[in-house]
């Protein structure tokens, strides 16, 4: 049967006894990969608001590491639009998040399916 990546590498013992629903949130929450992932859903939900609706439908936040967004666009005019328009996009999402997480963006242009094909 398979396992997702990191299964076996727990760090903490397994136990039998009921844990509160809020303890396992909130160790969830303070593992890295959740901690990494919950600004990148704070922008995909506001999305819209901060790129426009129709920027928004072509592009989306993909990941935010060591400051830098990564922003994909559906093909080249829109990432051209994307690029144009970075500096402003930047401003919002760090707004959006608090102020000083998004320091610089990256545009990429074309689909996961397009990535998936080409390895």
């Amino acid at each position: 049967m398979p396992h997702s990546t990191g299964f076996g590498q727990r760090r903490d013992p397994r136990t039998e006894r009921p844990v509160p629903l809020g303890d396992v949130v909130d160790e969830l929450l303070g593992e890295d990969l959740f901690r990494r992932g919950m600004p990148v859903a704070t922008l995909t939900k506001a999305w819209p608001e901060l790129v426009g609706e129709r920027l928004a439908e072509a592009t989306a936040p993909v990941s935010l590491e060591g400051g830098c967004l990564v922003v994909r666009a559906a093909d080249g005019p829109w990432g051209s639009q994307a690029t144009y328009l970075a500096e402003e996009i930047r401003k919002r999402a760090d707004d959006a998040l608090g102020g000083g997480a998004v320091t610089t963006i990256r545009i990429v242009v074309g689909t996961d399916e397009n990535r998936r094909s080409t390895r």
